[in-house]
């Protein structure tokens, strides 16, 4: 089921399947999504949950128990409810299933709220404990942004560009291995807020922050001033990524809690880098905002 919402300045697409942003226009009908192209990469914009990346051999344990957890979760091939709805919102619910617990063993209701105000798309993830027990969970967006924007554009033309000033080393993942290596740092930015953008960046795959004090960052040209800004306040890392040796006209700025398997965490997911945690009753929110420049 797709869902439109639209204010005066901008209108989205959410594809039930999913929760899945599909479009976002502004007023002239500018897109700046990702239009899916499965020979490329065909999803523009997944939510990542229980999973942020892949597990060691696309298996994990939850309390000494083995688990066949795909990579990113489940959600990306999850029908959600449509809860809520109007001309400017809409909220897309899942809870547990005797198939979401073939994967993951917890009871949970997951909730995304989309809304836009003023041409901001807000996107609000919600996360309610429903077991008589602690749960863990990793939580993640991952959305695929158009670039170059503009005809005559170059990818090489666009920056990232941080609300504050960085010096950080993305982590590297081991493509041989698939994992991020704890002990392989490279240093992308050196007291700036600026991070070129080149294709090169990823040849190791996603581009991936561990510690950054930035929480919100731009793509942008800088000739034009012209791109999107997203805030994530409530994840604790980001990473970008855009497939290696493809040179595909469009990067994903992905703000994480959790990653992918690392060398040095063990197969019990309650150890994950990054983990959230709820106890009975509990619930915790995330937001993320993206705004048309």
């Amino acid at each position: 089921m797709l869902v439109t919402i639209q204010d005066s300045k901008a209108s989205a697409v959410i594809d039930s399947f999913g929760a899945q942003l599909i479009s976002l226009k502004d007023s002239s009908q500018k897109e700046y999504i990702w239009q899916r192209d499965p020979d490329i990469w065909p999803r523009c914009s997944p939510l990542l949950f229980p999973a942020v990346g892949n597990s060691r051999n696309d298996k994990t344990m939850f309390e000494g128990v083995w688990y066949d957890l795909p990579k990113h979760g489940f959600c990306k091939e999850t029908d959600f409810k449509v809860t809520e709805q109007s001309s400017d919102s809409a909220s897309f619910e899942i809870t547990a299933t005797e198939t979401t617990k073939t994967m993951y063993p917890y009871d949970f209701r997951l909730t995304l709220t989309y809304r836009l105000e003023d041409g901001v798309l807000s996107m609000d993830y919600k996360v309610d404990n429903m077991d008589s027990r602690t749960i863990y969970y990793c939580i993640g967006a991952h959305p695929g942004f158009q670039c170059p924007l503009l005809d005559g554009e170059k990818f090489e033309d666009y920056v990232l560009e941080f609300e504050k000033e960085e010096t950080a080393s993305c982590t590297v993942y081991d493509l041989e291995k698939l994992e991020y290596d704890h002990s392989r740092h490279i240093l992308m930015m050196d007291h700036t807020r600026r991070l070129p953008l080149d294709y090169h960046l990823f040849d190791d795959n996603a581009v991936f922050f561990e510690s950054i004090n930035s929480r919100k960052v731009s793509l942008v040209n800088p000739e034009t001033g012209k791109g999107i800004e997203v805030d994530y306040p409530d994840f604790e890392t980001i990473a970008f990524w855009t497939p290696d040796l493809v040179r595909a006209p469009f990067i994903c700025i992905e703000p994480w809690n959790g990653s992918a398997i690392c060398n040095d965490e063990d197969d019990e997911f309650t150890n994950k880098h990054h983990v959230q945690k709820l106890e009975v009753g509990e619930s915790r929110a995330y937001h993320l905002g993206i705004r048309v420049l």
